[in-house]
């Protein structure tokens, strides 16, 4: 998996609505959180949501999953996730996964604008998740909410 201090691979997906969008593009507006995730990973349901918390912040915050824009489309309808979503689609071999390295999900990377990776995470990992939230001016947990500090993807 790439570490912080890696350049990003440059990609280029589909949205769930088809249209194409490249790393270049999302970069050119400032830094982003990509969020790699499978809809039947129960870690990835557990983070989602709250990933969502950050949108409309100071960062923008992309979910790339790996299945298909259909069950994507019910996944976010059933979690009430609104992100940007890309497909990384087992068809099309995962290249957005492979060329980042990851094992597990989910898998979160924070690409500053210039295409650094300053963040790398796999799993629900509290602190990696706050610290994303700062970077966003977004509070991401609530008062009172129950929230492992670590769950393996």
């Amino acid at each position: 998996m790439l570490s912080s201090g890696s350049q990003a691979p440059r990609l280029r997906l589909r949205d769930l609505d088809g249209a194409e969008h490249s790393l270049d593009s999302l970069l050119a507006r400032g830094p982003v959180l990509l969020a790699i995730f499978k809809i039947s990973c129960p870690v990835c349901q557990l983070t989602l949501p709250y990933l969502n918390r950050l949108a409309g912040g100071g960062l923008q915050t992309i979910a790339i999953s790996q299945d298909d824009a259909a069950s994507t489309k019910r996944f976010h309808a059933r979690f009430g996730v609104s992100l940007s979503t890309l497909l990384d689609r087992e068809e099309d071999h995962y290249p957005v996964s492979n060329a980042f390295g990851i094992t597990h999900v989910p898998s979160l990377f924070l690409v500053e604008a210039d295409g650094m990776i300053s963040l790398s995470s796999e799993g629900f990992v509290k602190a990696d998740l706050e610290a994303a939230a700062a970077r966003a001016s977004r509070p991401i947990f609530q008062a009172g909410e129950s929230v492992p500090a670590w769950k393996a993807g």
